[in-house]
């Protein structure tokens, strides 16, 4: 007799690096299994409606490919011949190697390396607990946000902005810098909500027709790097056009006369020589923006990905500054909340142990750390043992050459904690099996909104799986630091220390599902003032001292070419310009159906993405006599990749475009994209500019 399976829906988040952090009803079939992964109707900003990657995530969870054992390597790296350990036997090794070590060379020759593979704030960043305890080296993060949280800063003093739900209310919704209908659906929720019920017109601002572009009612495709150019043209409108309000200016911003002068020599003819749209193009988007009040500007990630990003940031967000856009329901800028949480991460994160002395390794030049680079490790001794979680770095670190060179060293003991075979996991010595989101409890914030949000756990791991917090627990132990403040607590009882000054638990949270933090109207359109000492927005920021979210430690110091960053918002030309060897540029841009490295082990999403490719405008590919489908080698200084063209007029020309991060072993010659790009700082607080690439095309 057949029994029907019982299903119930519960509550969580979705733990990827995404801004929109979607709330999740999510189907557990006979406490066991997952179903079904919807939105939840009931959350304000995910409003139902999630990302297809998502919504397959059964898919991704009970994959007959997952890790489910401790694995220690037996062969040489890279060759596959594993043996199966118990926990005990592997986190045993794990503990003596790191100890003998330390031993040889000192606490620093430990790095524990991480990112954004869960945004789960205990699962996440508890690393850095164990790392402090230990004095082993720090992490500055430099991958992601850097470039474009410190752009937005040096204009608004704080790292928040308008309610993203207001995007509902707006009469004109500008995207600029992201891919929403690939990166961030609900941005995209809420804009076409505003089409839809106030005739608002969306414009969406990238370097290639993305699909965002498609649905937009005015698309703007402009060279890559040249943003800063196209903001400076449409204030220079606005202040010739009478479009600036002159009575928000002189009580809100610190130099406005001055940045009217500075752009007199700045307009739409100028730009449109730097960025490759037309004229006509600049001044109807000036026109819109400065003629429509309720204007909401919605700035992405694509601005941190390039060597001028925070100076162009910085320029973007000074356009609805000069429009007086801040002061309407409906209007003024977003690009990430980071500012508005409350949480005490003091014990998670080990705080009260963390010694200035020690040193700092940039994470976007793991290959030159671990090839010996001595600028790179900072003066100290050479990195000989890491423990890697959440990030997968020998397939999304620039310089891939040297990352996989130094990965293949047989003095450095590498142990890295994962949920599939990954390119690093393949390099490493001990491999150990990690839970995904909904087989452990975690809390969230999201960056993209406005809701601090509860993942609750739903069902047990696959096989041997544990949570990273089980691994920093039980390293502790070994290496005995288990006895400090911070160790021998829950993942339940360290949530409800991060969610004591907000006045809430984990049992609260569960019961809610979510809780609303969104600062009132006043306080999150800056009508109080910006969030700089004297309360005035800053055209002339102070590029080497004003504080940001992420700022180089002291030891440090200011990052590439800070010294050459403008006054005023204005292009600067630090990017990697193409040359008569490498006549193109290439962005990595983000893919619909993977997110970094993560979704390209589902067969569900690789069937969407089917290949490696790159896109070519198609008189780019009739001057190379090249073939739709034909297979390329792009190549520059760092090395070559070999894939497949993909003839499109959705880049212009002279641009290249390869979606979606695929694993190295995919291409044809097992060389993935990321060894084209470069680990350079970007000014003045640091970054990776993986979209900011000079390459060359040829037949293979």
């Amino acid at each position: 007799m057949n029994i029907a399976s019982k299903s119930r829906i519960f509550r969580s988040t979705c733990p990827h690096d995404c801004p929109s952090s979607c709330a999740l009803d999510v189907e557990v079939i006979d406490g066991g299994r997952i179903g079904r992964v919807r939105g939840s109707k009931d959350n304000s900003y995910t409003a139902g409606v999630i990302c297809a990657k998502v919504a397959r995530y059964a898919e991704r969870i009970h994959h007959p490919d997952r890790l489910l054992h401790p694995l220690v390597r037996k062969g040489a790296k890279g060759e596959g011949d594993w043996q199966r350990a118990s926990w005990e036997a592997a986190l045993d090794l794990v503990a003596e190697k790191f100890l003998a070590a330390e031993a040889k060379y000192g606490s620093e020759t430990v790095w524990p390396y991480f990112y954004a593979g869960t945004m789960g704030q205990v699962q996440r960043d508890g690393i850095n607990r164990l790392r402090h305890a230990k004095r082993y080296s720090n992490q500055f993060d430099t991958i992601c946000t850097n470039t474009a949280w410190t752009g937005y800063v040096m204009g608004t003093g704080r790292l928040a902005g308008t309610d993203p739900r207001e995007m509902a209310k707006a009469d004109c919704v500008v995207i600029w810098g992201t891919n929403a209908v690939s990166t961030q659906v609900n941005v995209m929720t809420h804009a076409v909500k505003a089409r839809k019920e106030r005739g608002a017109k969306i414009v969406a601002i990238d370097i290639y027709a993305s699909d965002t572009v498609a649905q937009a009612d005015m698309g703007l495709v402009l060279k890559p790097g040249t943003d800063a150019a196209l903001a400076c043209a449409v204030m220079h409108v606005a202040f010739r056009d009478g479009y600036a309000d002159w009575d928000y200016l002189n009580k809100y911003s610190d130099k406005p006369k001055e940045l009217e002068q500075h752009l007199q020599s700045r307009g739409p003819e100028w730009a449109a020589e730097i960025t490759g749209l037309a004229v006509e193009e600049i001044e109807a988007f000036a026109r819109l923006v400065g003629t429509t009040r309720r204007t909401f500007f919605r700035l992405g990630y694509g601005f941190t990905r390039n060597r001028n990003g925070s100076v162009s940031m910085h320029a973007a967000v000074c356009v609805p500054t000069v429009l007086g856009s801040w002061q309407y329901e409906g209007g003024g800028c977003f690009h990430n909340n980071g500012a508005i949480y409350r949480f005490d991460k003091r014990e998670l994160t080990g705080e009260a142990y963390a010694d200035p002395s020690v040193r700092w390794l940039d994470q976007s030049k793991i290959g030159r750390v671990l090839t010996g680079d001595a600028e790179a490790l900072a003066g100290g001794p050479p990195v000989t043992a890491m423990l890697i979680q959440n990030t997968n770095p020998v397939n999304v670190m620039p310089e891939q050459a040297l990352v996989r060179k130094g990965f293949a060293r047989e003095d450095l003991f590498a142990v890295v904690h994962e949920q599939f075979m990954t390119e690093t996991a393949e390099l490493a010595d001990v491999v150990l099996p990690a839970t995904m989101f909904l087989e452990h409890d975690d809390v969230y914030r999201g960056g993209g909104h406005q809701h601090v949000m509860l993942g609750p756990k739903l069902i047990e791991g696959a096989g041997e799986a544990r949570p990273n917090h089980f691994v920093f627990e039980e390293l502790a132990k070994r290496l005995g630091i288990d006895h400090l403040p911070g160790f021998g607590k829950t993942e339940r009882e360290l949530i409800d220390g991060l969610l004591a000054p907000m006045g809430e638990t984990y049992e609260t949270l569960r019961e809610k599902g979510w809780i609303d933090v969104q600062p009132d109207f006043e306080t999150a359109h800056y009508i109080g003032g910006f969030g700089h000492p004297d309360g005035k927005f800053r055209f002339c920021p102070d590029w080497m001292a004003t504080p940001a979210p992420n700022s180089p430690p002291g030891s440090l110091g200011p990052q590439g070419p800070a010294t050459r960053l403008p006054a005023f918002p204005d292009y600067l030309d630090l990017t990697e310009t193409p040359d008569a060897e490498h006549p193109f540029r290439l962005a990595t841009s983000p893919a619909r159906s993977f997110l970094n490295s993560t979704f390209s082990e589902t067969p569900g999403s690789v069937k969407k993405e089917r290949r490696p490719e790159v896109m070519i405008h198609p008189d780019d590919a009739a001057a190379l006599g090249l073939e739709d489908g034909a297979a390329v080698a792009l190549g520059n200084h760092r090395g070559e990749v070999h894939l497949h063209l993909r003839i499109s007029d959705r880049p212009g020309r002279g641009t290249l475009v390869a979606e979606g991060l695929w694993p190295n072993g995919a291409h044809l010659n097992g060389c993935g994209i990321n060894t084209l790009t470069g680990a350079d700082s970007i000014a003045p607080y640091g970054g990776a500019a993986v979209h900011d690439i000079r390459v060359w095309v040829r037949a293979l």
